[in-house]
């Protein structure tokens, strides 16, 4: 009688059950931590369908009751008598200061009442009806809200130009600093770059390497720990309003990000070339200039032009806070409830962002 003998499992088949065993526990992770997610973040794609009117009313305004126009239409007929009498009372003060008296401020409003009143009595009525007419357009446009169509007067986009120009000096400068900051530093934070600077296989040398790594790693990784808005708060308490609190803000924000982004790009460099330069003789300084800086600078380049372009967009947000500007105006605007200002603003930083991502990707595809 023949006896078959049991053959053991293979340890090939034990590794891919252990494998396969690992993948699921993997995938049953991520699926625990998606769903623990979904429902603490409360997402339901049905309310978008549900609350699309909101919206609407939202970007295009709503429509306004009789009541609300026939107060809209008061408010507008008294507004006349209100510009007169303010500018009547501004000319009676500097009257009263030119004679040196002192005047009471409720005497002084009572005549400018009166006088107030005797000027739109014999003022045209062409000329009343249309200060009025303009009012009530402007109640009526302030009423409906709604960003659209967007605030097009010519003195208007002049002044968001300008704010724009300086938001976009703010990305110019937040970048260039972070720039000029991370390239020298991220030399200290790569490991083979470290070898270069600091050669040995003892155990004083393996340890300055490891700690001068360990400690500009948790710098940079505290740089760009705090969000951009966070740290323009922080210099605008400390400096005071203004573009600087926000230059400051991208700067060592950004200089965290591209400090870390550039280390593990010099550390992801072909070794074959530093070791050839080093073969020869050549210094740190040398080894850096001829073998390293050549091979990361494209990188260097694409990363830099890529975080301008995220700083022009980030620099816009920073205005609110005071960080000088467009979204400064953006702010006050927001706060007043003149949406078609706000979206004036947005168009401009929108097309501001275009051309600029346009540009960068001319230089890249030229340099790089």
């Amino acid at each position: 009688m023949d006896v078959v003998e049991a053959k053991a499992p293979s340890r090939a088949g034990f590794s891919i059950s252990v494998q396969q065993v690992k993948k699921a526990l993997m995938l049953t992770g991520i699926l625990l931590v998606l769903g623990v997610t979904y429902v603490r973040t409360g997402i339901d794609p049905m309310k978008l369908w549900e609350k699309r009117h909101h919206a609407w009313t939202y970007l295009f305004g709503r429509e306004l009751t009789p009541d609300e126009l026939e107060t809209a239409r008061r408010q507008a007929e008294r507004m006349p008598q209100i510009i007169l009498t303010q500018e009547i009372l501004q000319e009676l003060k500097e009257k009263a200061r030119a004679s040196g008296r002192t005047a009471d401020p409720s005497a002084l409003s009572l005549e400018a009442k009166a006088l107030a009143e005797k000027r739109v009595a014999a003022m045209p009525e062409e000329e009343r009806r249309a200060l009025v007419d303009k009012e009530f357009q402007r109640l009526v446009t302030e009423k409906r809200g709604g960003f659209f169509p967007p605030q097009t007067s010519a003195s208007s986009v002049k002044a968001y130009a300008a704010s724009l120009f300086e938001t976009v000096a703010i990305a110019i400068w937040g970048s260039l600093l972070a720039v000029l900051w991370a390239l020298p530093v991220s030399f200290l934070a790569a490991r083979n770059t470290l070898e270069i600077f600091f050669p040995g296989e003892g155990w004083l040398y393996r340890t300055v390497r490891r700690t001068c790594q360990f400690t500009i790693r948790r710098f940079l990784d505290f740089c760009r720990g705090f969000n951009e808005f966070v740290m323009a708060l922080v210099f605008v308490a400390v400096i005071g309003l203004g573009p600087f609190a926000g230059i400051m803000a991208l700067a060592i924000h950004t200089f965290g990000i591209l400090g870390k982004v550039f280390s593990e790009a010099i550390e992801a460099i072909e070794p074959g070339q530093v070791e050839a330069v080093s073969a020869t003789g050549a210094g740190p300084l040398q080894v850096l200039s001829f073998a390293v800086m050549p091979q990361v600078m494209p990188l260097v380049v694409s990363y830099s032009l890529l975080r301008f372009e995220s700083n022009v967009r980030s620099a816009t947000i920073l205005g609110f806070c005071g960080a000088g500007g467009i979204g400064f105006l953006m702010f006050d605007k927001l706060s007043s409830y003149q949406y078609r200002d706000v979206a004036t603003m947005m168009a401009m930083v929108i097309l501001a962002v275009t051309i600029i991502d346009t540009l960068c990707a001319k230089l890249r595809r030229r340099f790089i």
